[in-house]
């Protein structure tokens, strides 16, 4: 397949990329500098701000698009962008993933959540799940929408644990936001790639599908592991939520709080995924699969 991928160069997207290559398929990179690849390599310039720009992309050459990129935030701005990429699949019958995350799910409590929970979106992503309804509408029109809601994203020294890792560097001791009874549902960013893979091949027109590999691992265990990844003897404190807010802004404080428990349960029975990258902890605590990447994908 070719397929036009937005976000190829971040975090997620950068290992979906890789993955769909080595499946054999042809990426092609939404880009706004074309320059930052090489000559040969396929992209599409354009802005994710840009309707005309991404209709322009999406080719009658096309044979899929994945949006991985990260939401503007402007409400209009990211709907204005799905309207225009599944404006171009009309009648196709062609695939459109969209990347949205479990944070559109809100607290939960101790039993898992699937994909038929109601969403209750929490302001860092309060309108996505709009944006997640406007999506799946295209399949009226002959798209084989899918949405894929990624649990918190790990490995290779980056997302929100990579961000850990730096904290707890900095401050001499892992910090985690909120009460040590909090857990988050994760997902390796490889095992990640491989689910948008098969999401591109099998998944039904209509699909929501959770990216959850672990679907509780416990925030003070987590932030204890990046000490250790930071060169500690293990240690954890709390963060209070002011006090994060302070650093990293509210909305996103108020996300590292959120307790929430999630199965992804559809893809293993729909898909045939297999998550199988080392958990959470271990892969923090295993030095040789760090890097000093500190950004990552947010929820």
């Amino acid at each position: 397949m070719k397929v036009l991928v937005l976000g190829s160069t971040g975090y997620v997207g950068s290992a979906v990329a890789r993955r769909l290559t080595a499946d054999g398929h042809q990426v092609v990179h939404f880009v706004r500098d074309a320059g930052r690849f090489a000559p040969e390599v396929p992209v599409r310039v354009g802005d994710l701000a840009d309707p005309d720009s991404l209709r322009a992309a999406v080719t009658d050459d096309i044979d899929a698009v994945l949006n991985l990129a990260t939401p503007t935030g402007d409400e209009a701005v990211d709907a204005a962008a799905a309207d225009a990429l599944t404006g171009e699949l009309h009648g196709s019958g062609r695939a459109f993933v969209y990347a949205s995350g479990v944070w559109v799910l809100g607290a939960t409590g101790a039993e898992a959540v699937d994909e038929d929970a109601p969403v209750n979106a929490i302001p860092i992503v309060g309108h996505r799940p709009r944006i997640e309804r406007r999506v799946l509408a295209s399949t009226g029109n002959e798209v084989r929408a899918v949405v894929v809601r990624p649990g918190i994203v790990y490995g290779r020294g980056g997302g929100i644990p990579g961000l850990m890792t730096g904290w707890a560097r900095e401050h001499g001791t892992g910090r985690y936001v909120g009460s040590a009874a909090t857990c988050w549902p994760m997902v390796h960013v490889d095992d990640l790639a491989d689910l948008f893979a098969l999401t591109l091949t099998k998944a039904e027109a209509g699909s929501v599908l959770h990216g959850v590999a672990h679907r509780a691992v416990p925030v003070a265990a987590l932030a204890a592991a990046a000490d250790v990844a930071a060169g500690g003897t293990g240690r954890a404190e709390p963060w209070p939520v002011e006090r994060a807010a302070e650093a990293v802004g509210a909305p996103f404080a108020e996300a590292l709080a959120l307790h929430q428990v999630v199965a992804g349960r559809r893809a293993v029975t729909e898909l045939g995924w297999r998550p199988v990258r080392p958990h959470p902890l271990t892969d923090l605590t295993d030095q040789t699969d760090l890097t000093d990447a500190a950004g990552g994908d947010r929820g």
